[in-house]
């Protein structure tokens, strides 16, 4: 059971020292019981008293780090049931299937294919991460070769999957300095499965018949020192399957069961028989809770509502998307240039200047800080009232930059023409466009 603050703070060293984070150590303990710091912030504690805090300091769902280098992610390290809550951390990875007897050179394809899957979305990159090499046939000196060509020539991690220790050996010598994922640790394998694991360092998928049959062996493996586990419960039946994730999410965070505090997996490339049942049930395990999910394929009108789905869900409902407040520049503006203003909302941003830059008008486009907000909630919140619009215009740099006199304000916020007149005398203020899709047109009748 997860200590209190008043517990953890009985076993810090009480020195205040700040070197933490935070101005004492009680403030630390608290924020260490309640998930926001992490026990190795402080320098000072004792081998003792962090064996004790092990508990108290680690998420009920252990993060595992999968892959190396840029491309290494985590899934786990979940604190809560739904994500108004608090946030959800470590977002889903995503993955396609391939078979160990795949031709070599439709799998080049394959893979020079899937690289390019790459999405731009208010200033993210959204991308799969793994390809899942599973054993067709007992050949080690085929899964080698594949697991080789993966690590070696893609830009993805790697889950292997085969239920013969000299296969997956082979794939561990040929792809384990991509630190891959192996599945599956079953009753029959655990042993091998966990030793290979333990001994190269690797996260080990483990997988039952239910969720039951997941706690012993997940108590076996963690008894040999493994500590990065990922579960599968077995079902491939898409409403058991979804059970399961549910179980297993509140066993860990509601009943404190550390044998089901692990990040899941889950297949719905054997739960459906098209790509576009498996994009659904990929949305309802994005959803609810899977840490990896892996599909037969990738295609793009499948993968990027996908990817798009994940954005929206792991973005932390508490603080919004924002860009940086300052002077954009968008199809090189000159000094005649027009200057337009709208909020820090990175989604409003983005929608705007890519309309602006699909005008091919060069423009001047100035970002306010209104806390994250969209114009309607800025403006109706006070973030975007028009002295405060008129202040930022006067103080942001634009007036070196131009010799028209002249603001265009979103149509939206009509209301504040006339506070940013007062605040800019001597420039015209112009109500533009209300919907950002009629932003070119508006540039160029100008």
């Amino acid at each position: 059971m997860a200590l209190t603050g008043i517990q953890i703070f009985k076993l810090l060293p009480k020195t205040n020292c700040k070197e933490c984070g935070v101005p004492t150590c009680l403030a630390f303990a608290m924020n260490l019981a309640s998930g926001k710091a992490e026990l190795d912030a402080c320098p000072y504690v004792s081998d003792e008293a962090r064996e004790k805090l092990a508990e108290a300091s680690a998420p009920p769902i252990r993060p595992v780090k999968i892959g190396k280098g840029v491309r290494e992610f985590a899934v786990g390290g979940e604190t809560v049931l739904y994500r108004h809550e608090k946030t959800f951390f470590n977002p889903t990875a995503l993955g396609a299937l391939v078979s160990s007897d795949i031709d070599k050179g439709e799998l080049e394809k394959k893979l020079k294919i899937w690289n390019a899957f790459q999405f731009e979305r208010v200033g993210f990159n959204l991308r799969p991460q793994l390809v899942a090499l599973k054993d067709a046939n007992g050949d080690a000196g085929a899964f080698g070769e594949k697991a080789k060509l993966i690590a070696e020539t893609s830009e993805f991690n790697l889950v292997l999957m085969t239920e013969k220790e000299d296969v997956m050996k082979a794939g561990i010598e040929a792809a384990g300095f991509k630190r891959p994922l192996l599945y599956a640790a079953t009753e029959a394998t655990a042993d091998a499965f966990g030793a290979l694991a333990k001994d190269n360092d690797l996260p080990l998928a483990v997988k039952a018949d239910s969720v039951e049959a997941l706690i012993p062996l997940t108590d076996k493996l963690t008894g040999m020192g493994l500590k990065d586990l990922v579960l599968d419960s077995g079902s491939r039946d898409v409403k058991k399957a979804f059970e399961d994730q549910v179980v297993i999410r509140r066993a860990a965070l509601k009943q404190s069961n550390r044998s089901l505090g692990f990040p899941t997996i889950a297949f719905p490339c054997e739960m459906a028989d098209n790509i576009d049942v498996e994009t659904m049930v990929s949305a309802m395990f994005i959803g609810k809770y899977g840490g990896i999910v892996i599909q037969s394929d990738f295609q793009g009108e499948s993968l990027f509502p996908l990817l798009l789905e994940r954005l929206n869900i792991y973005t932390d409902p508490q603080r919004p998307m924002t860009v940086t407040e300052g002077i954009y520049e968008i199809n090189n503006p000159d000094e005649n240039s027009r200057v337009l203003v709208t909020t820090n909302f990175a989604l409003t941003y983005f929608i705007v200047s890519g309309e602006i830059e699909a005008s091919r008008v060069p423009t001047w486009l100035l970002i306010k800080d209104s806390e994250g907000l969209s114009v309607m909630t800025a403006w109706a919140a006070g973030k975007f009232a028009g002295d405060d619009v008129g202040i930022f215009i006067k103080k942001c740099g634009i007036m070196d930059k131009v010799k028209n006199q002249e603001v265009v304000i979103p149509g939206y916020a009509a209301a504040i023409a006339g506070d940013v007149e007062e605040e800019l005398p001597g420039w015209k203020i112009t109500v533009g466009p209300r919907e950002a899709a009629h932003i070119p047109g508006f540039l160029k009748e100008k």
